[in-house]
């Protein structure tokens, strides 16, 4: 990605006039797209989203720490009597002090009617003295403040309510949930890197075709261009075989109807040469009207790939990212399997507050600040709910047989697709070197041909069709070289030979 940096930095500082002479290599276009592809950005995404799945599935077995705090304004008070009992209570002393004052009233007339009783509180000082306090005797006020005060006390002031607590839970055993769950969390943050690697395969081949046509139209276009030149050349000395009359009319209009042809293939070439460097510039992350060659643009001969090496197929299946996928879905509905089942167990988890409110009922009930601290362990066992854990266990089964079902078909593909793309390198490589033949003879058969057109011993005809057979060797020997070319680069997809940039 540094290199990638360095060449939009200095794409961007080059003058236009360099910038028109931009030369990138297959290597610069594979690593400019690596940073320049949308679809691979939305998988590096999604690999950090991954990330942070498995540091959430981490915290699992850390203690919950939680901390609350409330208030609560109340407009009426809480009354544990009635207002009837209230008044009752507040008037206790008045009501005692009538009742001790009757006592009284009845003890004085009781000891009048009673004459001994009567002589003898007469003549006895100390039951005077007892008798008279106990008529003067008021406790009426102090009854009433204790009967107030306990009218008080059953009328609870909660208008103003404040109230926190600090709760920790540490699970101890929930079925094996919270391993499973980060096993699951690891295999899919590697499961999206596995996508990024398709992803990226996909990006990079696309860049080789786009790169390998940009080769082939260029060739082709150089191979018009040499073609109309030779028939210019063929023109200036038919006109000039006319003049001196050892050549017919029809001779140069038939050469001019092949340059003709040249110029329209010339033309066609130079503008599929533009709208592929525009693709490509598009799938690099240049502006389209960007002015770039490629360092094999101007070659003579498309060099041939470095053959591959040999791999046993269980490392192209390891290798391939569309089988890792494949494997750690079914790896993930394994781990699924053991979530489900969790939900089946009991889970055990301890448990500790520190409670705190105010008004606070540890002493009485008082509008002031107490708390207390409890601890304990909490277990709950589920019994039955329409055997829905069951259901999901075994749906959670069939879903990972399935994707190893999936896995199996992929690996016998890939078998069938090496093999294949191995037949057809090989194919493609004789081809070439079939091609490579035939273009030596038909550049000796047009030297001929040129050398008796000139001697007058080939008519024009003749001539005519060796550049033909010529210029079709040419394109045949650029075709072969290019398709050489795409299936090595669909062979190193086959085989998971690509490598991303990290």
């Amino acid at each position: 990605m540094k290199k990638v940096s360095l060449i939009i930095a200095l794409t961007a500082l080059m003058p236009l006039s360099a910038m028109a002479q931009q030369t990138l290599t297959l290597e610069d276009c594979h690593t400019m797209a690596a940073e320049a592809n949308k679809d691979l950005e939305l998988a590096r995404q999604k690999v950090q989203m991954a990330s942070y799945d498995r540091k959430i599935a981490r915290a699992n077995y850390l203690p919950n720490v939680s901390a609350t705090g409330t208030y609560m304004y109340n407009s009426k008070n809480v009354s544990l009597i009635n207002d009837e009992m209230s008044q009752t209570l507040s008037n206790m002393g008045t009501a005692v002090q009538g009742q001790l004052n009757g006592q009284m009233q009845q003890l004085m007339t009781a000891i009048k009617s009673n004459p001994s009783a009567a002589m003898e509180y007469m003549t006895s000082p100390m039951w005077q003295t007892v008798i008279g306090a106990l008529s003067q005797t008021d406790v009426s006020a102090a009854l009433n403040q204790i009967g107030t005060n306990i009218s008080d006390a059953f009328n609870l002031d909660i208008t103003n309510v404040y109230a926190g607590a600090v709760s920790i839970q540490q699970p101890v055993f929930v079925g094996g949930k919270i391993i499973a769950s980060n096993k699951m969390a690891d295999l899919a943050e590697e499961l999206s890197r596995s996508q990024y690697d398709s992803q990226y395969e996909e990006a990079m081949v696309n860049v080789d075709q786009t790169y390998w046509q940009i080769v082939s139209i260029a060739n082709k276009k150089k191979l018009a261009a040499n073609y109309s030149d030779l028939l210019e050349q063929m023109m200036k000395d038919a006109e000039i075989y006319v003049e001196e009359g050892v050549a017919v009319k029809s001779d140069l209009l038939a050469i001019n109807v092949k340059y003709n042809e040249a110029q329209m293939l010339l033309s066609r070439a130079e503008n599929g040469l533009a709208l592929s460097k525009m693709l490509l510039c598009k799938q690099i992350g240049l502006p389209l009207d960007s002015k770039i060659m490629l360092a094999d643009e101007e070659l003579d001969m498309i060099p041939e790939p470095q053959m591959l090496k040999s791999k046993d197929m269980d490392q192209i299946i390891a290798d391939r990212p569309e089988t890792r996928s494949l494997d750690l879905a079914s790896r993930i509905y394994d781990q699924k399997v053991k979530i489900a089942r969790a939900d089946m167990m009991p889970k055990v988890a301890l448990t500790a507050n520190y409670l705190v409110s105010n008004p606070s009922a540890f002493n009485g009930f008082q509008n002031q600040f107490g708390g207390m601290f409890n601890a304990g362990v909490m277990v709950s066992v589920p019994l039955f709910h329409g055997t829905e854990a069951l259901q999901k266990t075994l749906k959670a089964k069939t879903e990972a047989q399935m994707y190893r079902t999936k896995y199996d078909d992929a690996c016998a593909l890939i078998n069938l697709q090496v093999e294949q793309l191995s037949k057809q390198e090989n194919e493609a490589l004789e081809r070439m070197r079939m091609a490579e033949s035939n273009l030596e003879s038909a550049e000796e058969n047009l030297r001929v041909a040129m050398v008796g057109y000139e001697e007058g011993v080939v008519d024009t005809i003749v001539t005519l069709q060796a550049q033909t057979a010529w210029m079709q060797a040419h394109s045949e020997y650029i075709d072969a070289g290019v398709e050489l070319q795409m299936n090595h680069s669909n062979l190193r997809k086959a085989q998971g030979e690509y490598r991303t940039i990290e």
